[in-house]
């Protein structure tokens, strides 16, 4: 063999030998290190439509984005730990995660409430613009962190309906005394008119209404409600809901296991959220008209409208209801100043952009 070519076979050999050894000197991938365990409970029965659709479907997503580098378990309301038990839970670190309405949480400190919706709150356009462009999300993760967790919105049902009831409400008077399912700082506005307030999760609304144990109910909308059978319970479905005027639904995560987590998976998840908070409000958009037509036309379900009377009631009343919200703490009064800026910046301008086009055109529309 020539010199040269000996040299240069050796020094070949020599490169690759030691690109080999290095090769082999970095730890080789492990799938069962790099797998993520994630459990989520949630609050909505199984199948449940759009709640507990969404909420499924958000756990198979992350799943299937992340290549199932992310191993999700999905618990529904009573799988695994009760429907109101799911924020303990997660906050123990017994679950990653929990799929909810974080006005379920107001009893822990008031300003939950605001993060799902509050009487004459934000509409869904607003609250997306106060999370992600006012300082709402700052605020959330302030007082998420003080209890451990870290929120992001998953899913959101829209403006809702005002409720179900067994009577005609033509004045304040008509809600004394009324045992009526409405949770959050919109049961408590319910309270200073009278009515007595109960928090009941989804499964347990309608044993109670046909029982008499509740004379009312808010819920959702036309397509839960049609598949809830309030019909067969009430006559009068009124209109528009002044408690929840488009709060998101919170993914709730452990903030110790959030924290562990790679700014790239960190990232998977959220937008993952992001995903399904629109597709969520996409499908009751769509869902809601077709309902609300089957509603009366198959059960003969009366529609009402709440009138300028009952409503300035409903608005007096949360203006107490918020007076002593914001006097608990530094940060419950944090979180309603910042709101009221949203409502009346996000809302000023869509006085004039959304509403305002609605309004015009379904004027010209005949709608």
């Amino acid at each position: 063999m020539k010199r040269r070519d000996f040299i240069t076979k050796a020094g070949l050999a020599g490169v690759g030998g030691a690109a080999a050894a290095a090769a082999s000197s970095f730890p080789k991938p492990s799938l069962a290190q790099e797998r993520i365990e994630m459990v989520i409970v949630s609050t909505w029965g199984r199948d449940f439509p759009g709640l507990g659709t969404n909420a499924q479907l958000l756990a198979e997503r992350i799943q299937e984005t992340s290549g199932g580098r992310i191993q999700v378990q999905y618990f529904a309301a009573g799988e695994r730990v009760g429907a109101f038990d799911v924020f303990d839970e997660v906050a123990s670190g017994n679950a990653q995660a929990y799929h909810a309405a974080d006005y379920y949480w107001k009893g822990k400190h008031p300003a939950w409430a605001y993060f799902t919706s509050v009487p004459f709150g934000l509409t869904f356009s607003e609250m997306a613009a106060w999370i992600h462009h006012m300082g709402g999300q700052q605020l959330w993760d302030e007082l998420a962190g003080d209890f451990g967790l870290k929120c992001l919105p998953a899913g959101n049902t829209g403006v809702q309906m005002g409720g179900w009831f067994n009577k005609e409400i033509n004045s304040a008077d008509d809600l004394k005394g009324l045992k009526m399912r409405i949770p959050g700082l919109g049961g408590d506005v319910m309270a200073k008119l009278g009515a007595s307030p109960v928090s009941l999760p989804g499964g347990q609304i309608y044993e109670n209404l046909v029982s008499g144990a509740i004379e009312a109910t808010e819920w959702v909308g036309p397509w839960n409600d049609y598949a809830m059978k309030f019909y067969e319970a009430t006559k009068y479905y009124y209109f528009p809901g002044m408690h929840e005027p488009g709060g998101p639904d919170s993914l709730g995560m452990n903030a110790s296991w959030w924290g562990s987590l790679t700014k790239t998976d960190q990232a998977l998840i959220t937008s993952v959220a992001m995903q399904t908070n629109d597709w969520m409000m996409a499908e009751y958009n769509a869902k809601n008209g077709e309902y609300l037509r089957k509603l009366v036309d198959e059960h003969g379900v009366v529609v009402k409208e709440f009138n300028d009377d009952v409503y300035d009631a409903f608005g007096e009343a949360a203006d107490e209801v918020f007076e002593e919200t914001r006097q608990h703490s530094d940060l419950a009064n944090r979180v309603h100043e910042s709101f009221l800026n949203a409502r009346s910046a996000a809302g000023g301008w869509l006085k004039l952009a959304d509403v305002g086009y609605s309004l015009k055109r379904n004027r010209v529309l005949g709608m």
